[in-house]
C-alpha cells in the first residue's frame, strides 16, 4: 500500500541497521562488533549512542516531514569513510532527501514535480550499484537523478505506453549487480526489465498474480526474485529464459503490507518473514518439487513471534539475521475487552520490534535462536502497516 513504512535495511558494510516507523522517523541501530559472541553466550543487545539498549537509544534518529514511502543506503557506504555514509529517503509531498548517517544532517535533495508543478515523491528508491544515480518510482514512470548534482535534474522515463507498458505506481525497484539493467514492479500487477541507458522494456511480465512489493536480483544477475502483496509465493525467473518462472517459494502473506526478503551474499539462501510471524529459509540449490512453477521446499522455518515479520536482512559477512515485526491493528467492532487473545494472533497493540538472530554453526543460545531485541517502545521500531 502507498504510505506503508518499509521494513529495515542493513548497511552495505554490515555495521548497522536502518529502520523507519509510523511516527515518520528513520532510526539507525549499531550492530554488535565482530566476531560475535562465544558459543553458549547470548547475543549482545543492540547499542545506541547513549550506551543503553537500542530499544531506548538508537544511534541516530532522523525525522521526515510526512509518511515515509521508502529509504535506502548509499551502496558504497563504509563506516570508516564518513563521506560515504548516506541514506536516501522518500516521504509524501517532499523531495527525496539524502541524509548523513553519522549526524543526521541533510546533504542534498532531489526534487520532482507533476505536470501541474506540484511536488511529488517517489514510492520506491534504488541506487545504481556504483552510486552514481538514484532511481525513483512514480506513477507509470521512473526518474533517474544524478547523485553528484542534487536538485531538479532528474530524467523522466515513461513506462506506460498507449499499447502496453506498465500502468500504476512503481512500488519497488532493483538494480542488477552485474549489468546496467534495473527491474520495476508496478501496483498494476506488472514487472518490467529495462536498460539504464534507455529504450523500451527488455522483458515485460504484464499479468502477475499479485502486485510486486519487493524485488531482488541474485548476485550473478541471472535470477530475479519478486514477492507481492496478498500473494503466497515468491516467484523466481532465470533472465536467460524469462518466458516462465523458474521457481516458486511459498510464504504466507495475507495483507497488502510490504513483506521483504533477502539473499545471502552467495545467492544460495533466501530468507523471508510472513504475516503469521514465521521466518522461512530456502536453499535455492535444492532441487524443486512438482508444480507449475516448480515449488521449492523450505530449508528451515521457525516462529519468531506472534505478529507480522515484515522484513528480513542478512549481514554481508557474519551469520546474523535482522528481522522487523509489526503492523497496524484495528480492533473489530464486535471485539470485547473480556475476551482473551487468540494464541496464534498478535498480542494487543501488536509486537513491534527489531530482532537479531544468530544462524552460524555455533549457536549463541541453548536453542540456537537467541536474539538481541530492540523493543518498539521508542516510536515503534520496524512497525509497518
Amino acid at each position: 500500500m502507498p504510505g506503508c513504512p518499509p521494513p529495515p535495511v542493513r548497511a552495505p558494510d554490515g555495521s548497522c541497521v536502518l529502520t523507519c516507523s509510523d511516527d515518520n522517523t528513520l532510526r539507525i541501530f549499531d550492530l554488535p562488533p565482530p566476531p560475535g559472541p562465544p558459543p553458549g553466550l547470548p547475543l549482545p543487545q543492540l547499542v545506541g549512542d547513549g550506551g543503553g539498549e537500542c530499544g531506548a537509544v538508537p544511534a541516530l534518529r532522523v525525522p521526515e516531514g510526512d509518511t515515509i514511502y521508502d529509504f535506502t543506503w548509499f551502496p558504497l557506504m563504509d563506516s570508516s569513510q564518513p563521506p560515504t555514509c548516506l541514506v536516501a529517503s522518500s516521504s509524501r509531498d517532499n523531495p527525496v532527501h539524502l541524509w548523513d548517517a553519522f549526524d543526521g544532517t541533510l546533504r542534498g535533495s532531489f526534487r520532482a514535480y507533476s505536470h501541474l508543478e506540484e511536488p511529488v515523491a517517489p514510492h520506491s528508491l534504488a541506487f545504481a550499484p556504483d552510486g552514481s544515480q538514484l532511481l525513483g518510482g512514480f506513477d507509470g514512470a521512473v526518474r533517474i537523478f544524478p547523485t553528484h548534482r542534487p536538485g531538479r535534474h532528474g530524467q523522466e522515463r515513461r513506462l506506460h505506453r498507449a499499447k502496453g507498458g506498465q500502468r500504476g505506481l512503481i512500488g519497488c525497484l532493483a538494480f542488477s549487480p552485474t549489468q546496467p539493467v534495473f527491474a520495476c514492479g508496478s501496483y498494476g500487477r506488472s514487472l518490467g526489465l529495462y536498460a539504464l541507458e534507455g529504450g523500451g522494456a527488455l522483458a515485460l511480465w504484464p499479468h502477475l498474480p499479485a502486485a510486486p512489493t519487493h524485488l531482488c536480483f541474485g548476485p550473478d544477475g541471472n535470477r530475479l526474485y519478486a514477492g507481492g502483496r496478498k500473494d503466497h509465493h515468491i516467484l523466481c525467473w532465470d533472465l536467460r529464459r524469462p518466458e516462465r518462472p523458474l521457481l516458486a517459494l511459498e510464504r504466507r502473506v495475507g495483507t497488502n503490507q510490504r513483506v521483504t526478503f533477502d539473499l545471502d551474499p552467495s545467492g544460495r539462501f533466501l530468507v523471508s518473514g510472513d504475516t503469521e510471524g514465521f521466518v522461512t529459509v530456502w536453499d535455492t540449490l535444492t532441487p524443486p518439487g512438482a508444480g507449475d512453477p516448480p515449488l521449492l521446499p523450505p530449508h528451515l522455518r521457525f516462529r519468531a513471534l506472534r505478529d507480522c515479520v515484515n522484513g528480513t536482512s542478512l549481514h554481508p559477512a557474519l551469520p546474523l539475521l535482522a528481522t522487523a515485526s509489526g503492523q497496524r491493528l484495528f480492533p473489530a467492532p464486535w471485539d470485547s475487552d473480556e475476551e482473551g487473545t487468540a494464541e496464534d494472533g498478535p498480542p494487543p497493540g501488536g509486537d513491534n520490534r527489531l530482532q537479531l538472530w544468530w544462524w552460524g554453526p555455533d549457536p549463541p543460545g541453548d536453542d540456537g535462536r537467541d536474539s538481541g531485541t530492540a523493543d518498539a517502545d521508542d516510536g515503534g521500531v520496524g512497525q509497518s502497516c
